[in-house]
């Protein structure tokens, strides 16, 4: 991490080449703030903007993943509910779209770097060898920690809409984090109700060769 911040020695003001970014974090903390950069974000409304974005790929790699996951879930109410869940995903990107239209602002040209990791997550559970409860359970965890990020993301943006005065943007913003919050406590039911066994045997103990 303090790699972020060293310059080339020659005066330049983009970050040295050599600059440690072996994970998605550190290359998209320093995408996102420009360190090194003449552009750095300085206003509330350059921020609230870059979030937007982050929020307007989040979501557009979400109805990438959703019908695969849809597809792998075995309970019928689980795969109708990523299903769902879906439609309601195109919305919120079409409400961020609007949002940013709003503001002069193109939606493209953002990846949100955390959601890629998530996203890359739920593949993994998805070709997971499980049987076909524990991959249920397994989604779930995968969808809840996406449902977590987003919470964050639209609590962040709702809060910065009000603060620049963009009260209809606010009310949209609440509308989908209260849409979020719901699918959350959807996907905490959904796990209430599927049937694992638990196998409750103690472990043997492994004899000591003397």
């Amino acid at each position: 991490m303090a790699n972020i911040n060293r310059i080339k020695s020659t005066g330049s003001n983009r970050p040295d080449e050599k600059s440690d970014e072996s994970t998605g974090l550190v290359s998209g903390v320093k995408r996102f703030f420009h360190v090194g950069d003449d552009e750095k974000i300085t206003t509330l409304e350059q921020l609230f903007v870059e979030q937007l974005k982050d929020l307007y790929s989040a979501e557009n790699q979400l109805i990438e993943a959703l019908p695969k996951m849809a597809a792998a879930a075995f309970a019928p109410p689980l795969k109708k509910g990523f299903q769902t869940h879906l439609k309601e995903t195109k919305e919120h990107a079409r409400r961020l779209e609007r949002i940013l239209k709003g503001l002069g602002e193109d939606a493209e040209g953002k990846t949100c770097q955390a959601m890629k990791g998530l996203v890359k997550e739920g593949s993994e559970t998805i070709s997971e060898d499980a049987s076909k409860e524990v991959k249920d359970a397994a989604l779930i965890a995968a969808a809840q920690r996406v449902e977590h990020y987003e919470i964050a993301g639209y609590g962040c943006v709702r809060t910065y809409a009000g603060l620049l005065g963009r009260k209809k943007d606010a009310q949209v913003l609440g509308m989908t984090l209260k849409e979020e919050a719901a699918t959350d406590k959807k996907l905490t039911a959904a796990a209430a109700t599927l049937n694992l066994k638990v196998d409750k045997t103690p472990a043997k103990k492994t004899e000591r060769k003397s």
